[in-house]
């Protein structure tokens, strides 16, 4: 006698729930980490250390970035604008309290006076539609949890047709220790597992061009790994 199959842990996934959740969160780092301000200063300088490893092309400005799932402008501010002078950088992000913190917080005034800060999308990442061969880099952390495995496959599909030639797609995501996905009732959300990923990715036509794991992160917490994805190229 067989027994039954197990539901992916995906299924459960509930954007309402997601949405209600983050919009009860406060619009400041802590908020942000779930707790774990502590965080931020080792994450912004180990995106930065991966980023300088990638090496892309400066020759062909303009550089437009993208932040998928950019909160409050944590990476944005600290990390993507700080790129080089001709970065502008824009904002996918869900809930509207956060962007109003990039669009209208003194915080961000140099970064929207000299133009750093490109355009809003209050959209989720399964309703961002990217213009092809637009983006430079798309910086995606923290967040696709909150798809499902196929909205992350054609998330990442959209994402590679948005990059531009010399472009990248980074993921900077938790990881789940064994091979089981880890599903999350507070935010609902799940945490995937390396080999998971590396499926999906695999799925929706990109190759891995780069991965470390993030260092110096408390312990206790998720292991957090850095993935920087190229289209496949026949």
């Amino acid at each position: 006698m067989t027994s039954p199959q197990k539901e992916p842990v995906d299924k459960a996934i509930d954007t309402k729930k997601q949405l209600e959740y983050w919009n009860g969160v406060e619009a400041t780092h802590d908020g942000m980490l779930g707790g774990f301000e502590i965080v931020h200063r080792v994450d912004i300088q180990g995106s930065k250390n991966f980023f300088a490893k990638l090496r892309l092309p400066r020759d062909n400005p303009p550089f437009r970035v993208a932040d998928c799932g950019a909160g409050i402008g944590r990476i944005t501010k600290n990390f993507l604008t700080k790129i080089n002078k001709s970065v502008t950088v824009d904002i996918i992000e869900p809930v509207q309290k956060f962007t109003t913190t990039i669009t209208s917080n003194p915080d961000f005034e140099e970064e929207r006076r000299e133009g750093r800060i490109g355009r809003v999308f209050n959209v989720g990442l399964e309703d961002w539609a990217p213009e092809e061969k637009a983006y430079w880099l798309i910086w995606t952390q923290w967040c696709v949890g909150h798809l499902t495995d196929a909205q992350l496959v054609e998330y990442v599909q959209r994402c590679g047709k948005a990059l531009r030639d010399d472009g990248v797609l980074v993921v900077k995501e938790n990881l789940a220790s064994g091979a089981e996905d880890i599903f999350d009732e507070v935010d609902s959300s799940v945490t995937r597992s390396d080999q998971k990923f590396r499926k999906l990715f695999k799925d929706a036509g990109m190759k891995i061009v780069a991965t470390e794991v993030q260092k110096g992160m408390p312990k206790g917490l998720y292991q957090v790994r850095s993935y920087a994805l190229k289209v496949y190229q026949a």
